[in-house]
């Protein structure tokens, strides 16, 4: 029997090595063609005596990376499409289970299955190694063992949440289920999810020895007497265990996430329960949250809006590849430089720090060693690693040493008077072909492209901090930016791993825009008298990973204060909230308070080990209303739909063009509630009309920031969504072309 993507070799003990290598695919994953393979493979082994046994390996350099989630995404479409009827619902259930009843045959064949495993392997085909009845891994840092799906909205579907927790202790078991997290070899081997940790030369001879040396072909919980690695569930170990585990997930999701709740019952009444019930109870779960809207808008967001811009969706076709060898950073020895000084050189890209003085700029090389060294204390890098990356790094005052780079980054203080005065300078010694990009945060790139000769050659790359941390990065188009210097500077995000978001020139961008609406209703509620406490924890209970007040004092409470300065001077005194100015310049000029890095903001940050607190003061700033007279639920739509509605304005002013960026950006530029797939999608899951009837609602009451723009309006008419409208492919971009 042949198969599209398995080859298999039978030897003379009878072992068949099975090697997956599904044809024009960079990585494995599992789609129809690959469950009607195993499915034939699996009945083949049960059937022929001949074969004692199999290994399962792979041919390409990782051993595979889940499920197709196309093939999921089609599976809903179909229930959508029937109108969500029992027949529908009964038809996605059996397509799920489908899954399960493989691998369960898999297991009870009577034949032993061992994976040996060469790289990474994730989500379904980790599920498909779970039900091997051993697993050999190679001993190599590219071998990577998890169930990431939570990140996506969703959750192990394949058997994961009932093989992992009786492989190993529940506890750590849930740990990887809940957190999506990867563990390498070592931990492996450790946990007893590994059987063997050879040298990858030794993979399949070691798999095919433990059958020759008679591996059982039946599951340890299929055994009888079996006993649970965690305990049973009404048990004392057990009673232990789910209290306090209910509470941790409630801590940390706040019950946003309906696949982290599936995650919960599925482990929970799993095992109370013989395997193939449990199996069951899993896919009926799965089936539940893979039609949830969370889990709809996840996955488009953070797995397939994410996968594309990773791989340069926006960038210009007609553009050759960059050849980008030096990268000159001006203001290199400050926190925001240094850091684009270390992504850069751990690139493998060269990189010169400049600064107004010695000590400032070698200040940046510091910063590149100190995260070095605390990643050589984790065990995540080596001094050899650390030696090599500062080799790639020079720090100067003489701008002649910017003669040979490519590219040039101005990341000096947010005043426009300085940045003329950097840019001026830097332009009288760059090469002709140099690109320039100004990291500025909120000031127009149009206007500071006017200090520089080539303004065509002028764009915006906005890194977010920490840099060496936070992984998107804003592309800032001006008016008379080229393509040239988007490719490059698309060519260069990538190059670092960051993920890119292209935008056109407004002061604030996209995502600062949004910033600034979620520290201002923060404003505002303070202003009305909310408790502090209740403003944060509220913001963290509607997803939010930080609340608004902690966030101000981590970006700088004294930037807020020269940002809305600046907005004044060139806009005028109604361009900023005149009650938000007064209460930033009290903060910052009465109190001196700007934020965590003078250690007192919003917060107080003691020495430690004592932990941050608010400050004590912001109680008597103003009249404090009764917590419990407030409306939990009202703040979290203001939250929400604040942000929301000017991810909304810039689609109408085609600040963002893209919803994929407008999505994306919004989650990983300053962690908008990841369960709602973004600012774009939080509105088109709740549908146009609905989100219209919330906001008006909310601008009666507190005011104008709530009011819906005119595209919002014109939408909400006919619940039109903002995918369906935008979309590559979709009515406006036809609009356009036509």
């Amino acid at each position: 029997m042949t198969y599209k993507n398995f080859t298999v070799d039978i030897d003379a003990d009878g072992i068949a090595l099975a090697t997956w290598d599904s044809p024009g695919r960079s990585m494995n994953v599992i789609d129809q063609s690959v469950m009607e393979d195993w499915e034939n493979f699996v009945e083949k082994v049960a059937s022929d005596d001949a074969i004692k046994g199999v290994v399962l390996t792979s041919g390409k350099k990782a051993f595979g990376a889940g499920a197709d989630l196309t093939m999921l995404g089609a599976m809903v479409g179909m229930v959508k499409a029937q109108g969500k009827s029992e027949a529908a619902a009964k038809q996605l259930f059996d397509g799920v289970y489908r899954f399960n009843q493989l691998y369960r045959r898999q297991e009870t064949c009577g034949k032993p299955f061992v994976a040996a495993i060469n790289g990474q392997a994730l989500g379904g085909v980790f599920e498909m190694t779970l039900a091997c009845h051993a697993r050999v891994l190679a001993d190599d840092p590219g071998v990577k063992l998890g169930l990431p799906e939570i990140k996506v909205g969703l959750f192990p579907g394949a058997g994961g949440t009932q093989r992992l927790p009786r492989l190993i202790h529940t506890q750590e078991a849930l740990q990887y289920l809940l957190q999506g997290k990867n563990m390498d070899a070592a931990k492996a081997k450790k946990l007893g999810v590994a059987t063997e940790v050879v040298p990858a030369a030794d993979l399949v001879s070691t798999a095919k020895k433990l059958i020759k040396d008679g591996l059982k072909p039946i599951q340890p919980w299929d055994e009888k007497g079996f006993r649970l690695p965690g305990g049973a569930v009404y048990s004392a170990a057990g009673a232990q265990l789910f209290p306090p585990a209910n509470a941790i997930y409630r801590r940390e999701t706040y019950d946003n996430y309906p696949a982290a709740r599936a995650v919960m019952k599925c482990v929970y009444e799993g095992l109370l329960l013989p395997m193939d019930a449990a199996l069951r109870v899993e896919s009926r779960y799965f089936s539940h949250v893979l039609q949830t809207t969370e889990a709809g808008m996840m996955i488009r967001s953070l797995f397939m809006s994410l996968q594309a811009l990773n791989k340069g969706a926006r960038r210009p076709a007609d553009v050759p590849p960059s050849k980008i060898e030096k990268v000159g950073i001006l203001g290199g020895g400050g926190f925001m430089g240094a850091g684009i000084g270390y992504v850069t050189a751990k690139a493998g890209i060269k990189v010169v720090l400049l600064d107004r003085d010695q000590e400032a700029a070698d200040k940046g090389i510091e910063h590149s060693a100190g995260i070095e060294d605390k990643a050589i204390g984790r065990g995540r890098s080596t001094p050899e690693k650390k030696e090599k990356l500062l080799s790639f790094i020079e720090a100067t005052t003489d701008y002649a040493a910017l003669a040979d780079c490519d590219l040039v980054i101005e990341a000096v203080f947010e005043d426009s008077n300085v940045k003329k005065i950097v840019t001026e300078e830097a332009a009288k010694h760059m090469k002709k072909s140099a690109i320039f990009a100004s990291n500025t945060s909120t000031i127009p790139i149009t206007g500071l492209a006017k200090d520089f000769p080539r303004q065509k050659d002028f764009i915006g790359i906005h890194f977010f901090s920490p840099v060496d941390r936070m992984m998107l990065t804003e592309i800032i188009v001006g008016k008379k930016t080229g393509d040239k210097a988007l490719a490059m500077a698309l060519d260069y995000v990538l190059a670092i791993r960051k993920t890119p978001i292209v935008v056109n020139d407004t002061r604030g961008f996209y995502v600062n825009r949004m910033v600034l609406r979620y520290m201002s209703e923060a404003y505002n509620m303070l202003i009305e008298g909310v408790p502090a406490a209740m403003i944060e924890n509220v913001a963290k209970m509607a997803g939010m990973p930080v609340g608004p007040l902690a966030l101000n004092d981590e970006t700088a409470i004294d930037l807020s204060h020269k940002i809305m300065h600046q907005t004044v001077r060139d806009m005028g005194e109604k361009a900023v909230d005149a009650d938000h100015l007064a209460l930033v310049d009290k903060m910052v000029e009465e109190f001196g308070r700007f934020g965590r890095k003078n250690g007192g903001g919003f917060y107080d940050y003691p020495d430690k080990p004592a932990k941050k607190h608010l400050w004590h003061g912001l109680a008597d700033l103003y009249p404090q209303q009764n917590p419990d007279d407030i409306d939990v639920q009202e703040l979290r739509n203001r939250f929400h739909s604040v942000i929301a509605l000017e991810a909304a304005r810039c689609v109408e002013e085609s600040v963002v063009t893209d919803m994929r960026e407008a999505d994306v950006g919004s989650i990983l530029g300053f962690g908008f509630a990841p369960f709602t797939g973004g600012a774009i999608s939080y509105i088109d899951g709740m549908g146009t009309t609905a989100f219209v009837d919330m906001v008006k609602k909310l601008q009666k009451k507190y005011g104008k920031q709530f009011k819906p723009n005119k595209l919002l309006l014109e939408m909400a008419k006919s619940n039109e969504l903002f995918y369906d409208r935008f979309a590559s492919g979709g009515k406006e971009e036809k609009k356009q072309a036509a």
